[in-house]
This record gives structure tokens, sequence and C-alpha cells, in this order.
């Protein structure tokens, strides 16, 4: 078998039967592709697990019943899930998705002739295709935001430098691009690579130490094939964009003392150093007014509509309302690093204080 889709999901059955239902239709021989999907929590949690496959039923063609397979699985997050469908895969090549991607019809192929193609020049690779956002109505600046600049992903940057020939076809964009939304990468590396680090906090950083793992045991690149295209269909509010900050710097503590080599290259520093700490500490402590200023403007852009930023200077306002977040991003960031130190949990209030 050729490719082996493998898709964690919890708690969003209706974004997952999109995702499958749009798999169903791909160009790509359906009799070369198998879908693995890992329900985390459907253990604990049957009739969850049991609505999930009912949504799948109506997603999936009945007669390619043996093609896809469900697993209700512990809920130990989704390094875990994907280890466990990891074991299960047959196919050559393991295209890992998000369960809110809807994937466009020619993805599978695209990803399979990327893989083709790095194999014959010699060197394996993982492959990360594009993502955009999918535009939910009514379009507001805030949802520009995410969607034009590196708030989250660098797709941006990537694709601007692609398109100015900055970067070629097989440049290699390292290893913190390789995102796990609309990624695939050769079976055997990630088994022979021990898979997938489950990490102290399961919220981050796991394709980002895989991806470097691969570089420095097989020299894999990271390739990008903006034509293998899954919308994301994933609409952020201002709160969860402050949360996933808050979570991300939680999360970098452990994840610096479980993998420190990959850390210092992701960070360029130690962030679980006294040091980092101590700077961290006294940051937050400093930015605090500042950043509860900046956080009032930042949450009045999704009241905005999208054309709020038009005419001549768009680009320009939405590169300064960007610009504008960077402190208040970092504020988050430093203050979930501090939650970890002191051990509390990877939550924070709606005001930002835990």
């Amino acid at each position: 078998m050729d490719v082996s889709v493998v898709i964690p999901t919890h708690a969003r059955p209706d974004k997952l039967a999109a995702c499958v239902r749009a798999l169903a239709v791909q160009t790509f021989g359906g009799d070369r592709f198998e879908v693995l999907v890992g329900i985390d929590g459907g253990e604990e949690d049957p009739a969850a697990a049991d609505a999930v496959r009912a949504v799948l039923r109506t997603a999936w063609p009945a007669e390619r019943e043996g093609r896809l397979a469900v697993l209700a699985l512990p809920q130990r997050g989704q390094a875990s899930v994907r280890n466990t469908l990891l074991a299960r895969a047959r196919g050559e090549t393991i295209v890992f998705l998000n369960d809110d991607v809807i994937p466009e019809a020619g993805l599978l192929e695209a990803q399979v002739a990327a893989q083709h193609e790095a194999t014959v020049n010699g060197r394996p690779a993982l492959v990360v295709g594009s993502a955009p956002w999918r535009i939910h109505p009514p379009d507001r600046l805030f949802d520009r935001l995410i969607r034009e600049t590196s708030m989250v992903f660098f797709y941006d940057r990537m694709d601007a430098m692609l398109r100015t020939g900055q970067a070629g076809r097989d440049h290699d964009w390292g290893f913190r691009h390789a995102w796990m939304l609309n990624l695939s990468v050769p079976t055997a590396l990630v088994r022979e690579a021990g898979g997938i680090a489950v990490l102290p906090d399961t919220y981050g950083y796991e394709d980002d130490e895989l991806a470097w793992r691969l570089s420095q045991r097989f020299g894999t690149r990271v390739l990008y094939r903006p034509e293998a295209i899954a919308v994301h269909d994933h609409r952020m509010e201002p709160e969860d964009y402050l949360r996933r900050e808050f979570r991300l710097g939680h999360a970098a503590w452990g994840f610096a003392r479980a993998a420190p080599r990959c850390a210092m290259a992701m960070f360029g520093r130690d962030v679980a150093s006294e040091a980092e700490v101590e700077y961290s500490r006294q940051f937050v402590r400093r930015e605090r007014a500042t950043a509860e200023r900046l956080e009032a403007s930042f949450r009045a852009l999704a009241d905005l509509p999208a054309d709020a930023a038009s005419g001549p200077h768009a680009d320009a306002l939405i590169r300064l309302a960007y610009e504008q977040h960077l402190l208040l991003k970092r504020w988050r960031w430093r203050s979930g690093l501090l939650a970890a130190t002191e051990g509390s949990p990877p939550q924070m209030n709606t005001d930002g204080h835990r």
C-alpha cells in the first residue's frame, strides 16, 4: 500500500467527518491508501467513540470499509495516538493530518509525487503541504491577521520567498516548519527513529522534535509543496490565540528538559535554565501593564471587519497590527513558562492570570 493517512481526534466528530469525506473523493486511487483514525479518550468515553464511528459511516463509502480503521484509545495526547496508529500503518508513506482540515481532491496525489521526487533526488524528506485558513463569515480583521501573518504558522513567509525567488522548490525549510496538520514522511524512517516523542506536556512541539531527530539521523529535509492543499477549518478567537501562546510557553519547559538538544536548536538558548527563568520572571513583572494595555486593543481586532485594512496601505496596516501584538505574544509565552516551573497546570484565566 502506498499511503497511510493518520488522524488523531478528540471531541470534534463533525470536523473529522468533513476531513474523512474529503479523503473519500481523492484523485489518488482508493485502493492505494488507508485512513487510520485514533480517538484520544475514546476508551474512557465509549459513547463519544460510538458517535465518531456513526458520523464516519456517513462520510466513508461502505464498499471501502476495510480501508478505514477507527480506534478508541486512552486519553494520552495526540503524540501517543499517532504512535499507536503508526504501528498499524501499512503504507510506505505516512500522511499526518489534523482532524480539522479538509483535503482538496489532489492532496494525496501531490504528497506522493513530492515523496517520489525526493527519493529520486536521493535524499528523504518530510513534505509539508499548504493549509490555508478557511474564511468564516463575517470575515474580521483578526481573521486576516491569522491568515496573512506568522502569528501561528509561517506560510506567509514561505509563499513570499517562493514568489520572489528567494527560495527554490528544493529549499530545506528546516525542522520548525514540519507541521503535522498536513505532512508526509516515509513510514520506515519514523519507525526506525523510534516514533513520535511523547513529551511531558502533550502540546506543541512533538512535530518539530520528530523533524529535528530525522534530520540528525537521516539527513532529511523539510520541503514545502503548496500544491498539496488541506484547508484548515479552524476559526480562532483572540482568547484561543492567547491561550495557545500560554500553553506553548508552558510546554516549552518540559520540552527543553526532555529533548534539550532539539530545544536548544529551536530557541537558541536553554529555556529551562535558571537564568532564563529569572529573565522570564522579570519580563512578566516589568511588562505586565503594557501587555494588559495591548491585550485590550488586540481583542478589539475581532470586532473590526476584514476590510478595515484596505486600499494601497492595507499590507502595511496588517504588518503594523502584527508587530504591535508581539510583546503581548511573548508575555503570554513567558507567563506559561513560569507557570510550568511552579508546577501550575497549563491553564489561565481569561485575564491571563493563573
